[in-house]
Parts: structure tokens; sequence; C-alpha cells
């Protein structure tokens, strides 16, 4: 039975039910509800709506029923009811009578499911904060690893300047560290109980909201009625908070794909996360890394589709607003199995050492040192520049790498070139040079490597 069929005189049509009903989505929050349903009695309890032996049997009631859809939740969906806070409130009054028919008082569906959405996302939040601290990890284990493994920096796809597989490891560590900041700033703004609000005006009965919150692990209660059941913001920013992590997952993704490419060939990924062609006997396919990509437009998507379902809702509760949850549980599943496939990948990584130091050093990557070099000897950068480049042209017309050019030829472009250029055109002297807070040279990433442990 409908918990608002009062008012009406002639059953929803089977299209209606079909099209309102929201137990296929929201059964998800059956423990979020009976957690909150655990706190509301007592609440009403305190201010003698409920006895204390009523209190203790809907509290008795309210376990007994948690502890059967642990064991077989396929009952929610099953029950046919019309969402979560239905089939709740007629297991409650199969339990117990009118009794269950008392627990809703001074309790809309609007404040309660606000406050279901938002234990969930403190739940999930959580769980998904530990997903991407354990990521960290892993590519800070990477970076201790690979620290010294030469390998070339792009800039457009072109080989730019060598850098340090390590190097390349950390810039990645410093993207889940701003994810991890995002997160934990989201999980602090939602961390306030709407429960107390009513429908939209607050609740009749004079609740101690603020021991209501505590009761349900909230810093606060919410302090405002209308906002407290029309605020989605937490479920924006952590799809939000998702599609900014995932851009970084799908960077970081695109860069292996073609690091493990033939092409490239700078690392190989460990089978448990590769697939095979079914034609190329061959082939093995960076799967693993081409799904996190690909997800990364799904999360994009719910993004975009929560926004443009709020955006030009007015006060208090609209249905539209159950549109909240199927793209939000799909934003945590996607994100949550992004995070572990990520860290698996990066487990079995291993960087092939020779070929990345051997591209390092092809591709001119050592052009800028020799600027420099010629700036060190008193020519103005802008005209070591174009002095360089007439080097490199010269050197790609020979087929040479620039250290292999002649001194006497490298004269011809520039007469303060003496033979201490060459020191200075090697991959060590390249990586040591950027010894400065956040470069590449080695030690500055072993220094940052510590400070991360």
């Amino acid at each position: 039975m409908a918990l608002w069929g009062g008012r009406f005189s002639g059953p929803s049509s089977e299209l209606f039910q079909l099209f309102n009903d929201s137990l296929p989505v929201d059964y998800r929050l059956v423990e979020q509800d009976i957690q909150g349903s655990v706190a509301w009695a007592s609440a009403i309890a305190s201010v003698g709506i409920l006895t204390s032996d009523e209190l203790t049997a809907l509290h008795k009631a309210l376990a007994e029923l948690l502890d059967e859809v642990r064991a077989e939740p396929a009952q929610i969906v099953a029950s046919g009811a019309e969402d979560i806070h239905s089939f709740v409130e007629q297991k409650l009054i199969e339990k117990v009578g009118d009794l269950g028919k008392k627990l809703h008082t001074g309790r809309s569906r609007n404040d309660q499911v606000a406050t279901d959405l938002k234990l969930w996302c403190k739940e999930e939040g959580a769980a998904v904060l530990e997903l991407l601290q354990g990521l960290r990890q892993e590519m800070l284990a990477v970076a201790e690893r690979e620290v010294d493994a030469v390998m070339p920096g792009y800039t457009h796809l072109q080989r730019a300047q060598p850098v340090t597989f390590g190097h390349w490891a950390l810039a990645y560590v410093e993207m889940f560290e701003r994810d991890i900041s995002r997160l934990e700033d989201t999980m602090n703004r939602l961390n306030t109980c709407p429960l107390g609000s009513g429908a939209l005006a607050g609740t009749a009965y004079p609740i101690d909201r603020y021991a209501l919150a505590q009761s349900l692990n909230f810093a606060a209660p919410t302090l405002n009625s209308l906002d407290s059941v029309s605020d989605r913001d937490h479920v924006v920013e952590l799809c939000s908070n998702a599609s900014i992590s995932m851009m970084h997952l799908s960077r970081m993704a695109e860069d292996m794909i073609f690091f493990n490419s033939g092409e490239a060939n700078f690392i190989e990924l460990a089978d448990n996360v590769t697939s095979g062609s079914s034609l190329m006997p061959q082939k093995k396919n960076p799967d693993a890394l081409e799904l996190i990509r690909g997800k990364a437009g799904r999360v994009y998507g719910s993004l975009v589709g929560i926004l443009t379902t709020m955006k030009a809702l007015p006060l208090a509760y609209n249905k539209d607003m159950q549109e909240d949850k199927e793209g939000l549980f799909d934003v945590i599943d996607s994100w949550s199995l992004c995070l572990k496939m990520a860290a698996l990948v990066l487990e079995g990584v291993q960087v092939n050492r020779d070929n990345a130091r051997t591209a390092a050093q092809q591709g001119y990557a050592n052009a800028t040192e020799l600027a420099d070099y010629l700036v060190s000897k008193g020519m103005p950068f802008r005209e070591a520049h174009h002095v360089v480049g007439e080097v490199v042209v010269q050197a790609i017309s020979e087929g040479k790498a620039i250290e292999e050019l002649p001194l006497e030829q490298l004269q011809g472009f520039a007469a303060v070139i003496g033979a201490d250029v060459y020191p200075n055109l090697t991959i060590e002297a390249c990586l040591e040079k950027r010894d400065v807070l956040g470069g590449t040279a080695v030690n500055q990433v072993k220094a940052a490597i510590a400070a991360k442990k």
C-alpha cells in the first residue's frame, strides 16, 4: 500500500507506477534508511510520542529487518514497494502492527531520503578516499622503484627534455593528492544532518536536532529546512570530484598506453591486466587502461546529468530530484572500480629502462642544454636559441645527435663553444641541472619521495 493513498479515490496506472517507483534504484539505501529510522524512533521517544516499550519494540524490529535484508537483499526489489522508505515501513508494520505506523510521526520522506543519501555518501566517500590513498601509495612505490630510470619527457607528444620515470610517477601522485583533498573537503561539507526538517518547513515536534545529528554521526544538523530537503550539492560535488579524478586516471592511462606501445616500448604491463586478440596471436592489449580512459566519459555524463536536473528547480523538494541517485551510484561504482584497477596495473608494471633511456637520448632532447651552455658563455638566450636551432637542423641533415658533431663544426655556429660543451650534453647532465624544488634531478625526486612517505 502506498504511503499517500488517502487523498486518492482511484488507483495509479501500472505505467505510472513503473515510471514513478524508485525502488529498483534506491534499494541500495536500505541500511541507511534503517539507521535513520532507529535514530528517529529515539528522537520522537524523547519528546513523548513513543513509550519506552514502544521504542524498544521498534528498535528490535528494525534490527531484525537489518539482519534479514543483509541475508536476503533480493527481497527488497521483489517486494514491489514504491521506494525504500515504503519497503521499510511495510516490513515494520508486518512485525509490530500499528506501532510501525507511528514511526513516521513528524518525519517526511523528503528529509528521510535526504538523510539516507547523505549517510550513503559519507560511507561510500570514505571507501573511495581509502582507494585514492591506496592508489597514491602504489604510484609512490613506482616512483621510488624507478627513481633514476631515464625516459623522454614530452610536450605536444614530441620528445622535449629527459626526465626520470620516478619524476613522471610523482606528477600523478600530485594529482591524486589533489583528488584526496577535494574529496575530504566534500566530505566535510556534506557532514550535516537534514533529519527533522520535515517536508520543507521543519518538524512540528520539539526534537533536539543536535542530538539527532550526533546519533547519526553527523557533525551538526542542517540549519534551514527548505535548503535541507532540496540540497543535492553533495551529489554534484561527488560527481565533480569523481570527474576530475577520472580525468587524472584517464591521462595516466593514456600515458601508459603510449609507453606500452610497440613504438615506445618503455613499459611492460602485467598479463593480469591485459588481454589478447581473437585473430592476432601476437597481441597483448592494454584493455584495463583503455577501459579506465573510456569510463571517464561515463562519469562526466552523470555530472552533467545532475547539474542539468538541478539547474532550474524551485524550492523546496521536487520529484525531479529522484533522478539524483542512479547517476551518483554509477559514478561511485565506476570511480571505485577504476581506482582499484589502476592500482593493480601499477602493481605489476615493469619499466624497460634501456629502451626508455635510448628514446631520451634521441630527438635532440639536449638542445636546451646547449642553449644554456651558450648563455653561460655570455650569449643572450634568444640568440642562443636561434643558434641551437641551426645546429639541430644540421644534425638532422647528417642523421647525428648534437653531441656527435665535431667541435670544429659546432664552433662554426658559435665561436664560444669549447671542448667543455660535451659533458653538458649528456643525459646525466640534463637531469642533474634540474636540481631545484620540483625538478627532475634524481636527488630532488628522492627528496620528494621521502617527504611524501
